[in-house]
């Protein structure tokens, strides 16, 4: 009797006692695979960020990489095998992210430091050609007695020279062909050939400005540059010039452009960025460049003293 009043408790509780065990040796697995999960899930979310850096204007490609389906436990096999496969790939992908992401902000860092760096070389260049105004607290004072002082002449009554030159201008035949961007450089050109050197900067720029991205573009670019640097420009010349080559390397006045930003840079009294240029110039365009090119470059890069 006493032995049966034992067993009574014994065999009720036997699955109570068991259950923690049982829980026991489950709980690394499912542990195992929510911290799977948590790294796939952070995985898919860094990769959507590496994307939107790496194609800022377009949709990022699609992830080819999927959470994959739960395995099948084949009876009588461990039951940490696929959980520890699992883990091995994601530890492999998440040292592969990491080397991606390192490089798209290498290589932002140094686009962003090339940028600052053509920025200040642009800001230089326009300081320069800027006209040079005096604070009127510092400008010297006129030796002349008032009474005696000449009176300075209005701008009004030197109308006659403007005026004539106005004439001029308006003579310059402006091409319809009906292909907007080619009639516009080509006007450009006129005026530039004819020596109004402002007017063909301002209508060979607004020529850049609204047809940037056409055939023309190269063309318009290097001869407001050409323009400038008639007008006596060098700085201005040399930044149209840079901008030309930089934004258009295949156009037609690529080549031209650099050639041309060689002698705007020695104008400018910067002989060894001249021959940065030249070296530039041949390295990138030598088999095609033109003989009138040519013996330009070789001629800049004696007059700057490049060394062979």
């Amino acid at each position: 009797m006493r032995n049966a009043f034992l067993a009574g408790p014994l065999a009720l509780g036997a699955p109570v006692l068991l259950a923690p065990v049982l829980l026991a040796s489950a709980s690394p697995v499912a542990a195992q695979n929510v911290s799977v999960d948590v790294r796939v899930d952070r995985l898919e979310k860094e990769m959507r960020a590496v994307q939107r850096k790496v194609f800022p204007a377009g949709a990022p490609l699609e992830a080819e990489i999927t959470r994959p389906a739960a395995p099948a436990v084949v009876p009588g096999s461990p039951s940490s095998t696929p959980v520890a496969d699992l883990t091995a790939r994601v530890n492999a992908l998440e040292s592969q992210l990491a080397s991606i992401t390192g490089q798209v902000e290498e290589n932002g860092f140094k686009l962003k430091q090339l940028e600052e760096a053509f920025n200040r070389y642009k800001a230089e260049q326009e300081s320069r050609a800027a006209p040079v105004v005096v604070p009127p607290a510092t400008r010297p004072a006129d030796p002349a007695p008032a009474a005696t002082r000449p009176s300075t002449p209005k701008p009004v009554a030197a109308t006659g020279a403007s005026e004539d030159r106005k004439t001029a201008v308006a003579a310059i035949e402006r091409p319809s062909t009906g292909n907007e961007a080619d009639d516009a450089y080509t006007y450009g050109f006129r005026l530039w050939g004819a020596k109004f050197y402002p007017e063909a900067q301002t209508q060979l720029k607004s020529t850049v400005d609204k047809f940037g991205t056409s055939s023309v573009a190269s063309k318009a670019a290097n001869l407001l540059g050409r323009a400038y640097l008639d007008d006596g420009k060098p700085a201005l010349a040399s930044v149209a010039f840079y901008e030309n080559y930089q934004k258009r390397p295949k156009g037609d006045r690529a080549a031209d452009s650099l050639a041309y930003l060689g002698e705007a840079l020695i104008q400018l009294k910067k002989p060894a960025d001249a021959c940065k240029v030249y070296a530039e110039l041949e390295q990138v365009y030598g088999g095609s460049l033109s003989a009138s090119l040519r013996g330009m470059m070789d001629k800049g890069r004696a007059r700057a003293k490049c060394s062979a």
